[in-house]
């Protein structure tokens, strides 16, 4: 028998936390431990009300699978037609992955049949605010390889002018979140390649993105709200060049990994992104992360405190996880 816990957390984030569809100031998370008497696995997951979900409601999806856990009736493959892609599944199938390695005595990536994890270099974050804000934010992370910058529409040429001379040496990518028109993106994209932005995610709403179609595309496209799993994919050609795969997206690290290969076979590239979370939300996805394009596993940066034993980050460098945190 395998007994079921949830549990809310709140960790407050490093100031706030802005994109498109407005601000926070704490990674509300769900953390879901599997107990057999000798073991005990973790999983956490972040609830989005993109995608209708909130605490209580993935709080009522988990608990539900309570009965089928107590009968034995329920391990990490069946729990994939248990529940949909999200986060509630993501939980509990990362909780399943950490209760098998420590069952088995083994790291996760062994029993996934990977090679040895190694260090990422992750995408480290400038949330949206004014030019001033973004551009003072640039420049206090200026020595960063990678940076993510938030958009939304009116003024976003400013802030990457602003943050391109306040970084110059960064790599820069930028994340719309959906907040574009059709007129936008052809207005933006040119003069953000000229600039040397490497890729923009989610330009457009993920119902409206066949507007791509056809589109120049003189800057690398990268599909976040409009990717979750594997059946995403068919939807995607010819708009997008690669798909961000998120395992509270996904539905958690079993789903992930085969969606990473699958996007891979269809000529997609690959991005690993991550939801503000602490490290054991980001753990699981150092697996994922390994030979990505783009990694942007920095939840754990944006907080104001993290879990003990959690990630170990030298500046954007992220090591995997010990099996004290997960796997």
């Amino acid at each position: 028998m395998i007994k079921l816990d949830v549990t809310r957390e709140a960790w407050p984030i490093r100031g706030s936390f802005a994109i498109s569809r407005g601000t926070k100031t704490a990674a509300e998370v769900l953390v879901v431990q599997l107990t057999d008497g000798d073991h005990r696995g973790r999983g956490e997951c972040v609830p989005y009300a993109r995608y209708g979900e909130s605490l209580d409601s993935v709080t009522a999806q988990i608990k539900g699978l309570r009965p089928r856990l107590e009968a034995g009736d329920l391990n990490r493959h069946t729990l994939q037609e248990a529940l949909p892609a999200g986060a509630a599944r993501n939980a509990v199938d990362c909780a399943f992955w950490d209760l098998e390695a420590k069952r088995a005595g083994e790291p996760a990536w062994k029993r996934a049949q990977l090679s040895p994890p190694a260090p990422v270099t992750t995408a480290y974050t400038i949330s949206l605010g004014t030019v001033e804000e973004m551009a003072a934010a640039a420049a206090a992370n200026a020595r960063r390889p990678l940076l993510k910058l938030k958009l939304a529409g009116p003024d976003d040429l400013r802030r990457v002018e602003a943050v391109r001379a306040a970084a110059p040496e960064a790599k820069l990518i930028v994340d719309a979140n959906e907040g574009w028109t059709v007129a936008q993106y052809e207005g933006l994209a040119r003069a953000l390649g000229d600039l040397g932005v490497a890729m923009i995610e989610q330009p457009l709403p993920a119902g409206e993105d066949d507007g791509l179609l056809g589109l120049p595309r003189p800057v690398p496209l990268c599909a976040d709200e409009s990717c979750h799993d594997r059946a995403s994919l068919t939807s995607l050609a010819g708009k997008y060049d690669l798909v961000n795969i998120k395992l509270d997206k996904a539905g958690g690290l079993t789903e992930a990994l085969a969606l990473k290969a699958e996007a891979r076979a269809a000529g997609f590239g690959v991005m690993v992104g991550c939801m503000v979370a602490t490290s054991l939300g980001i753990a699981p996805a150092l697996l994922l992360a390994q030979g990505a394009e783009v990694v942007d596993l920095d939840g754990p940066l944006l907080l104001s405190k993290d879990r003990i034993e959690g990630l170990t980050y030298d500046g954007s460098r992220v090591s995997p996880p010990t099996a004290g945190l997960w796997g």
